[in-house]
């Protein structure tokens, strides 16, 4: 990449992190939000849905009116859709109103990651498209890992109208980065490869989904089920299995983020070592790590282990999805925005998934059969994806 499409790519990063934070940084703060507006915290835990399920469901149309519209048009609408959103849940007087506004702070947030990939993929070319998609997410997810410390120390510190004030501020900073893009994607698309109406939008999504890739689609829906259902249980694994508050728990868990970053820059030195597929074989491959990591740490009670399944479940994540990603580029080079925002929705909608059958695990063997079916899974799956994936 030059020094300018760098540039660009770690300003979209940057707006995928506010958009990844403002959702993980609620968790850690679910307490306090609960004694303040007065209900019980898994009351309050609806806010959690209110914004992940509009933030994964919409995921495929932003990315199809990005293909008609224009990308970074999009993107300077819905980035400041983020900043209005958030700043708004900071007034909230009850639960009610904090529900609306997490609905429609998730439904600006949901295409800034889908858009993002598929200009980034727009604008470099198809050899460094793995390399600038790792880096865009590894920027991107950072704050995933990030924010679930963050939003725990500004909330015990300040409280939790303060830390939506500052991940408000922190997407005004990120759409005054977006309006000062120029020469970006200024090739606006025509709409000839765009659904015109919402039957023929869910026709075209639903061909695209089912079609000649849909081993890349299913296996990104499959991803989210095994990392984000792990990654979703693992606050309250480390209250519970290992003693720690909201806080070190939080602290810990950044240690996602950071792996993250590192696997985003690294991921097209891997590329070009063992091409697509066999970037997906070592991201997997962390992800087996990350669940005998967190066994181990089961068994003992210990958080040391937990840390290093922390980083290797980043890691693998990041190596995994971005890479689902560059190949969903090549299923419908017309309808690139729609096949991203179909990752999006398959690995989020699979989180949500990840996380019923998650408890039902917890509850059938505790967090022990939690891990080994997350194990069992993921191996499932590197034996199917080597087979179906595209050898790339």
């Amino acid at each position: 990449m030059t020094s300018e499409q760098r540039r660009v790519v770690l300003t979209l990063g940057f707006c995928g992190l506010v958009s990844a934070a403002d959702n993980w940084f609620v968790s850690p703060a679910l307490p306090a939000i609960a004694q303040t507006l007065a209900v019980a915290p898994s009351v309050a835990a609806i806010i959690l849905t209110a914004y992940l399920v509009p933030y994964g469901a919409l995921q495929p149309v932003c990315g199809a009116i990005g293909d008609r519209v224009g990308r970074v048009r999009l993107l300077r609408v819905i980035v400041a859709g983020l900043a209005v959103g958030t700043l708004v849940c900071a007034l909230a007087p009850g639960l009610p109103a904090l529900v609306a506004a997490r609905i429609l702070t998730g439904c600006f947030a949901a295409g800034i990651i889908t858009v993002s990939q598929a200009l980034v993929g727009e604008m470099v070319s198809q050899e460094d498209r793995a390399a600038a998609v790792g880096l865009l997410m590894g920027v991107t997810f950072t704050g995933q890992g990030l924010s679930a410390g963050l939003g725990g120390i500004i909330t015990e510190l300040v409280g939790w109208r303060a830390a939506f004030v500052c991940f408000g501020v922190l997407a005004a900073v990120a759409w005054l980065g977006v309006m000062r893009l120029r020469g970006v994607g200024e090739r606006e698309a025509d709409g000839a490869g765009a659904a015109s109406g919402a039957g023929a939008f869910l026709s075209s999504a639903v061909r695209t989904f089912f079609g000649p890739g849909r081993a890349v689609f299913l296996i990104a829906f499959t991803t989210g089920i095994i990392y984000l259902g792990v990654y979703g249980f693992m606050g309250t694994f480390l209250a519970e299995r290992c003693g720690l508050s909201s806080t070190p728990a939080g602290l810990l868990m950044m240690f996602y983020g950071l792996a993250c970053l590192a696997g985003g820059s690294l991921s097209g030195r891997i590329g070009g070592w063992r091409g697509l597929r066999g970037t997906i074989l070592v991201g997997e491959a962390s992800g087996l790590a990350a669940a005998g990591l967190l066994l181990v740490s089961t068994v003992t009670g210990s958080w040391v282990p937990a840390l290093v399944a922390a980083a290797c479940l980043g890691l693998g994540y990041i190596l995994v999805q971005p890479t689902l990603v560059s190949l969903s580029m090549d299923v419908d080079p017309a309808q690139t925005g729609l096949c991203t925002g179909l990752i999006g929705f398959g690995v989020f909608v699979g989180g949500g998934v990840g996380g019923t059958l998650g408890g039902f695990a917890i509850s059938a063997g505790g967090y022990e059969a939690l891990w080994v079916a997350a194990a069992v899974a993921l191996a499932l799956q590197t034996a199917i994806g080597w087979r179906v994936l595209p050898q790339k």
